[in-house]
């Protein structure tokens, strides 16, 4: 249904008087609700009046006026057939429900040369600023190497039929590529340190977090509010069987997932007659006793200290820099002098390759019949079993191939991290990565990829205002949900035609 904004004063002479007043009373509120909250600060038994306190957007006074402003500005536009027109577009920008593939209208070429026209652009943008010294060169040439991620991902998701030219099957292989060399060349040139390699191996692992739970919630429309709990199992299967078995990281990830995916059916059986709220309630619970379990069997798994995870390696080398009997380090076997960098960006590089194997998986598993039972039981569960499906297979299809992602990226987590205790698995996980399926888009996989490599990034490039992460979280929480409440990017069904 189209919402119209109107006002009386919309064809005639602009009413300043109810403009300003209309201000006045936004901002005066603003100010009653949040001064009490930012501009008291406590000192011990006291409390101290700020009204000048830095920075601005933790000042409610400030704030007050800044949401006066605005609401004058929008007060007097609506006044205006132009301005009318374009609050109107504004607002109604996002506020459009999913669309449907077409196979006339949808063409694998629309906007390839744009996209790439406008990334080379920003890369180039991106590497004067680090070059130059306005920016950290880590931070910028890290940028570029996700706006590469970003476009793969597209060139991934773009449909491929048969029988019709396609540049994208050219162009994934080589960003592909692309994206093994450039940051093993980036570290070694220095532009490109090990600090940034670890933040970009973890903006992976989160990107391969919100793909799993959005099979789960995106596509077969299950709320879950304990994945953390399968992101558990992987990290600690790989430290508590390095440990008592000897197990190395190959070995874990092979086995970690299909741990995860018996996880997975345990939790789905008992809930395959719930849903929402009961739904969400009993997942909840099920993430919380796994942490609780982890946090209390300190014989096993060493309890809130944590245990260490053991690093991977290659052929049988190691990379630290003296190995142990019967080992022989990386560096001396290739005759290169020793750096730490070495296991950072050979972890990035795999996960890199996990992520983008993942990506293709998961793009061709939505278009097979799995993935349409997934998104009919999202439409309408009873509309799914009289069509014959049998929703106890597809509910846990969802939670166990959810739960195996999950638990890859608790391999990769443990690794990466060499150390790992419960803390790391706690119900803000959770929370932080259903946040990424929501702000991105549930079912948009591009939208899901964007939306954790912005959480996750974001934080490290705005490190001067890491005690306010949360109130921006919720700003950007609140911003989204009015403005685009389907995600940054729309999801699409797919088309379905015979003969393609």
């Amino acid at each position: 249904m189209n919402t119209k904004i109107t006002s009386t004063h919309q064809t005639g002479n602009i009413n300043l008087l109810h403009a300003f007043k209309d201000a006045s009373v936004a901002g005066i509120l603003t100010m009653v609700v949040l001064s009490p909250i930012t501009n008291l600060v406590l000192n011990q038994y006291d409390f101290n009046f700020l009204p000048w306190r830095q920075p601005v957007f933790v000042n409610g006074i400030m704030l007050g006026f800044i949401v006066a402003i605005g609401r004058l500005i929008v007060s007097i536009s609506v006044q205006t057939q132009v301005g009318n027109r374009l609050i109107q577009k504004i607002l109604q920008g996002g506020k459009t429900h999913p669309s449907v593939e077409s196979k006339n209208d949808t063409k694998p070429q629309k906007g390839t040369y744009g996209i790439l026209i406008v990334t080379l652009i920003v890369s180039i943008i991106l590497a004067v600023l680090g070059l130059l010294g306005i920016m950290h060169k880590g931070a910028a040439f890290g940028l570029i190497l996700m706006l590469l991620f970003v476009w793969l991902s597209y060139g991934i998701s773009v449909p491929k039929r048969r029988g019709e030219p396609n540049v994208w099957r050219i162009i994934v292989p080589l960003l592909f590529i692309a994206g093994f060399i450039l940051p093993i060349y980036l570290n070694q040139a220095g532009l490109l340190p090990k600090v940034w390699l670890s933040n970009l191996t973890l903006a992976l692992i989160y990107v391969l977090l919100g793909l799993g739970l959005n099979i789960v919630v995106g596509m077969a429309g299950l709320l879950d509010l304990g994945y953390v709990a399968f992101y558990a199992v992987g990290a600690y299967f790989l430290a508590l069987s390095a440990q008592y078995f000897d197990i190395g990281f190959w070995t874990a990830l092979a086995l970690a997932p299909i741990l995860a995916a018996i996880s997975g059916a345990l939790l789905g059986f008992p809930v395959l007659r719930m849903h929402g709220d009961y739904l969400a309630i009993v997942t909840l619970g099920f993430g919380e006793i796994i942490r609780l379990v982890l946090t209390n069997w300190v014989d096993l798994t060493g309890g809130p200290n944590g245990m260490p995870a053991p690093a991977p390696t290659v052929f049988g080398l190691v990379f630290s820099r003296r190995a142990g009997e019967g080992e022989q380090p990386f560096h001396e076997f290739f005759g290169l002098p020793y750096s730490g960098d070495y296991k950072a960006l050979f972890i990035y590089v795999l996960l890199f390759a996990v992520v983008a194997f993942m990506l293709r998986f998961l793009t061709r598993l939505r278009h097979m019949p799995i993935g349409r039972s997934w998104e009919a039981l999202r439409e309408d569960e009873i509309a799914c079993r009289s069509l014959g499906i049998n929703h106890v297979n597809v509910k846990l299809s969802a939670f166990m191939l959810g739960a195996i992602t999950g638990g890859v990226a608790g391999v990769f987590f443990a690794t990466y991290q060499g150390f790992i205790n419960p803390s790391s698995f706690n119900f803000f996980e959770s929370v932080l990565i259903l946040s990424i399926v929501v702000l991105g888009g549930m079912g948009s996989i591009l939208g899901i990829i964007i939306a954790a490599l912005a959480l996750t990034l974001l934080p490290e490039l705005l490190r001067d205002f890491e005690a306010y992460r949360v109130l921006l979280f919720g700003v950007l929480m609140i911003t989204m949900m009015i403005w685009r409440p389907y995600g940054l990017i729309r999801p699409s069904r797919p088309v379905f035609n015979r003969g393609t």
